[in-house]
């Protein structure tokens, strides 16, 4: 490293560069780039002798582009993700209006284990959604999707995949939120049949919405590729807010129309019809060059993920009815933070993969600036609308809004940090960063709006307790 010059890199500098090409049936032309012959990239993680970031250094003399102004990029990083962010608060609102409207159906009184599935469903819905954004925008910022034959076939196979993986996860969800649920509450009475009312709920849910937030995903990168927006900017979030919804309502109406149904053989049944289509699934992506090698690989983050969303899922159960506003509050708390974490981490991953600069601490800083309206932006609704039951009061407003800035400021270092080490170790960020990230900020801020909820009643600066409660 001492023929580089240090302070060129030293800025904390990776730069995105789109590699254009219209679209056509032809593959991308790299014949005549030096940047794609004889060069190898390989990450360290260096401190600079006036700052303690870290940042990447490539062992290439052949890459000259020009980096753009910090101003222009965070003009257009805020141009691009604050619309996304927007609409995806708005959604993870309405993901926590519904939690707290499902909390009062009878399903869910009657099988409270549901509130344990939830955030172990969703978590794992989330990350499989976030991965599929993160590896097309990857792709589609490579100018992999350029080429028509070889765009259908990212998306075949990733699909497939994508069932493979949420009928999975359905089903690991299902049995873990009821042993969780037998953990947790030893002396309640449960049977074989709710255990697989429970795991056919979530299998299903799983699967469908599987197969819609895929194919709105898949369409959304490619609008962005031809309309020359960064969808590392825009992908994650919207796959995160709007795949809370479609899963949410489906697993309510799953359960609710199983229900009825649960002392027979039909959700047995349904379990097994859906074990069925994984194998079928399977063949499809094990013939397809694109994403073969992630049949078997990328399960460790997300079972590990589920592991420690689980933790997450046992907080929120046992605080849902004791603190009003928490099924609302959670969602878009943690909701949030994964995101701007998400486009953070599918932003570096882009330009480890292309072997281009950006600089880190300018989109740290924007991120984290983009959090402030956002969360003002929030609150604004909730306290138009009166939703949640919550006293609106000044420490309220004031406790929520730092304990969001601490989740944003976590999940930005987290994810830079896992991102870098991951590469290092020789691992695709796209597919092991992000459920590790969304399962660490899940307990963080589950943890801390917890504790200020019982701090703000405690010192009777607000009284957070629900009325069910204090009755």
């Amino acid at each position: 490293m001492s023929n580089y010059n240090k302070e060129h890199y030293s800025a904390d500098y990776i730069e995105l560069s789109i590699n254009m090409n219209d679209d056509n049936d032809d593959p991308p032309d790299h014949s005549n780039d030096s940047r794609f012959h004889n060069k190898e990239a390989s990450t360290a993680l260096l401190s600079g002798p006036n700052n303690n970031e870290d940042f990447i250094v490539y062992d290439t003399t052949t890459m000259h582009e020009e980096i753009k102004p910090t101003t222009t990029h965070a003009k257009l990083l805020a141009i691009q993700a604050f619309p996304s962010l927007i609409i995806s608060v708005i959604g993870l609102l309405f993901a926590g209006d519904l939690m707290d409207e499902f909390q009062h159906w009878d399903v869910f009184l009657k099988t409270p284990e549901l509130f344990i599935l939830l955030p172990i469903l969703l978590n794992l819905k989330g990350n499989l959604e976030m991965n599929l954004a993160a590896r097309f925008s990857t792709s589609s910022n490579l100018g992999e999707l350029d080429f028509g034959p070889a765009r259908k076939s990212f998306i075949i196979g990733n699909l497939s995949l994508l069932q493979v993986q949420s009928i999975v996860s359905g089903a690991v969800a299902g049995i873990a939120s009821f042993a969780l649920g037998l953990i947790t509450k030893p002396d309640s009475s449960t049977s074989y049949y709710e255990m697989m009312f429970m795991t056919a709920s979530s299998m299903v849910s799983a699967s469908f919405s599987a197969a819609i937030l895929g194919v709105f995903m898949c369409a959304l990168i490619i609008l962005c590729r031809r309309f020359d927006v960064d969808p590392d900017n825009i992908a994650c979030p919207l796959a995160s807010s709007t795949g809370d919804i479609v899963t949410l309502i489906l697993l309510a109406a799953s359960a609710s129309l199983l229900q009825s149904q649960m002392e027979n053989i039909l959700s047995t049944l349904i379990v097994t019809v859906m074990l069925f289509m994984i194998p079928c699934f399977g063949w499809i992506v094990w013939r397809n060059r694109h994403v073969k090698e992630l049949l078997f690989a990328g399960w460790t983050p997300i079972v590990l993920a589920m592991i420690i969303s689980s933790l997450a899922g046992i907080l929120l159960e046992a605080n849902v009815e004791q603190y009003k506003g928490v099924a609302l509050l959670t969602p878009v708390l943690i909701g949030l933070a994964g995101n701007l974490g998400s486009i953070y981490a599918s932003r570096i991953s882009t330009c480890l993969h292309s072997e281009t600069f950006e600089n880190y601490r300018m989109v740290e800083y924007s991120l984290l600036a983009m959090n402030v309206p956002v969360q003002l932006v929030f609150m604004v609704i909730i306290w138009g609308f009166n939703m949640g039951q919550l006293d609106y009061t000044v420490w309220f407003f004031l406790t929520y809004f730092i304990i969001s800035m601490i989740c944003t400021w976590i999940c930005l270092k987290t994810g830079k940090l896992i991102s870098l080490i991951c590469w290092k170790m020789g691992y695709d960020p796209d597919n092991y960063v992000i459920p590790y990230l969304t399962a660490i900020i899940d307990v963080i801020g589950t943890v801390l709006l917890v504790s200020s909820f019982r701090a703000l009643t405690l010192t009777g600066a607000t009284d957070m307790t629900s009325v069910n409660t204090n009755a």
